[in-house]
């Protein structure tokens, strides 16, 4: 018998009660811990016989316990001498202590010696303390390596608004350091995973000028995921040899292309950074960007990082569709964005899209609240897919709801949207919004 009819027989002030106290019941009861399911959208995880080393680039991982016990939750990278490092830095008011210390070792311009990173603490909103925490990080490992406090970049990711445990990180420097080894990429990869279900990594070598160039890098990041930046770190390496100060440019502009084109829920984290590191062991020189073999390198790297930024959105938490959001035909890159990140980041839009429903107009109300007062929604064309949705200000005469159902039934798909108003064009990728993320990040910290 229903529950509610259940109820009809009983004294209904009693029944009342009784609803109410069932009510407060399920209100406050503690959530079930959830674990994140492997549910990625074609994320491909190369074999690690395809992962290769950067030649000037040491890795040591170690179990620091800094939230969960028996996991690898520190890892440190150790650069050669001369190699240059430049990162890209969240935009949040709320920056991480660990943030602000490497925007000030940056700064320094000593040359940066060593990366540390740990998980399952974000040392974010913790004031002074925090910060007297990441320079305090810095310190025991420069003793360990023999090298300048202001050499070590400090990196950190988890909870926000929790002391970081610097005891037992600190306590951890030692294994971490003792297991450096040339070619823990794969290792690293899942040590910095936090609500990652896969871990994310790119690796490739080419030739350049005669000589062979590795690149390798690694991300982590599922959800908080919007630029100017988001939860995400990004560690990206070349065995190429770059100027520090093009370097610096090329990062900007790199992230620009890549980490600065996703969204998963539109929260800008108080951690995002993203690293590029050059130790010029290939034999590679380049100072310039009018070097004629800068073009290569830069668009390899550029290639690289959006790889890596894609598969964040890939592994996105609880996502079933990859979604690449093109808007074309804009007055400029600002308004190309608006459009692009109105779109991907409607609660509305992602839900549908999870449904496989072709509730299409959910887009056209996005792009017209996207915050351009001029729009002419009169020239604005809407295709999902190979399909025209939406023209002249209303529905395309030609388009049938089953063409729509079939495209939102496949796991990657392209919504692609023409302004009328110029001739520039940008993306965005995004993810739908299943159960799973709700679930996810209710449950997060229990």
């Amino acid at each position: 018998m229903p529950f509610a009819a259940a109820t009809t027989a009983i004294n209904p002030p009693f029944a009342t009660l009784l609803k109410f106290r069932l009510f407060l019941f399920y209100l406050h009861r503690r959530p079930i811990p959830v674990e994140p399911t492997a549910m990625t959208v074609n994320l491909h995880i190369p074999p690690e016989s395809d992962i290769f080393p950067v030649a000037g680039i040491e890795i040591g991982i170690a179990q620091a316990g800094i939230r969960k016990t028996n996991r690898n939750d520190l890892t440190v990278f150790r650069l050669c001498p001369g190699a240059s490092v430049a990162g890209v830095f969240t935009q949040n008011r709320f920056r991480a202590a660990p943030v602000q210390i490497c925007e000030s070792h940056l700064a320094d311009e000593k040359g940066i010696r060593a990366l540390v990173v740990n998980t399952g603490n974000a040392n974010a909103g913790t004031g002074e303390p925090g910060l007297q925490a990441a320079r305090q990080t810095c310190t025991a490992l420069a003793g360990l390596l023999g090298v300048a406090a202001e050499q070590i970049l400090p990196f950190s990711t988890g909870v926000i608004l929790e002391p970081l445990p610097i005891d037992r990180l600190t306590a951890a420097l030692p294994q971490a350091v003792g297991s450096f080894g040339t070619n823990r990429w794969f290792d690293a990869a899942h040590s910095i995973m936090t609500t990652d279900t896969q871990p994310k990594i790119v690796s490739r070598r080419l030739d350049i000028g005669g000589k062979t160039v590795t690149i390798t890098g690694i991300s982590k990041g599922a959800g908080m995921i919007r630029p100017n930046m988001a939860t995400m770190l990004g560690y990206l390496a070349t065995d190429a040899g770059v100027a520090p100060a093009l370097l610096k440019t090329a990062a900007a502009a790199i992230a620009n292309r890549s980490f600065n084109r996703i969204t998963v829920d539109g929260d800008t984290s108080t951690n995002d950074s993203f690293i590029i590191m050059a130790t010029g062991q290939a034999g590679l020189r380049i100072e310039v960007d009018t070097d004629p073999l800068y073009p290569a390198l830069y668009e390899a790297l550029a290639s690289a990082a959006t790889e890596l930024a894609q598969k964040i959105i890939r592994d996105a938490e609880g996502a079933t569709k990859f979604m690449t959001i093109r808007v074309e035909q804009a007055k400029n890159t600002e308004e190309a964005l608006k459009v692009a990140y109105s779109v991907a980041q409607s609660p509305l839009v992602k839900t549908a899209f999870f449904a496989s429903d072709p509730n299409l107009g959910r887009i056209l109300c996005a792009i017209g609240y996207a915050g351009i007062a001029d729009m002419d929604v009169s020239k604005i064309n809407l295709w999902l897919g190979d399909v025209l949705v939406a023209s002249q200000g209303g529905r395309h005469p030609d388009y049938q709801e089953a063409d729509g159902q079939r495209v939102m039934q496949e796991p990657e798909i392209l919504v692609r949207i023409g302004l009328g108003r110029g001739n520039v064009s940008d993306t965005v990728y995004t993810c739908d919004f299943s159960h799973e993320y709700v679930s996810i990040n209710a449950d997060y910290r229990s």
